[in-house]
């Protein structure tokens, strides 16, 4: 409750490294303040971003292909997004590639 409450005054205040600060000791860093994806589903993303298959995905994130997929499923929803293409421009415009 108080990370939230201090996530929003540093958001507030444009106070950046300490945003970057707090992610990394409370382990989200990779994750924009208020994403509602997970730090292994940013992964995911990154990947998609950069054009890489689920196989190769899965390969390098040492996970199998339907596990990709299932990020990918969970990403498309809590994003509301409809496809690769759509991650892969939400990925370019949140900084994650």
């Amino acid at each position: 409750m108080e990370l939230d409450a201090a996530r929003t005054a540093f958001d507030q205040l444009g106070a950046q490294p300490d945003l970057t600060r707090m992610a990394e000791l409370v382990g989200t860093a990779g994750r924009t303040p208020a994403s509602p994806v997970t730090a292994r589903e940013c992964e995911v993303l990154r990947l998609v971003a950069e054009g890489k298959s689920n196989r190769e995905i899965g390969f390098e994130l040492f996970i199998s292909e339907h596990t990709v997929a299932r990020h990918l499923q969970n990403i498309f929803a809590k994003l509301g997004l409809s496809s690769r293409t759509a991650a892969t421009a939400y990925a370019y415009e949140h900084g994650l590639v």
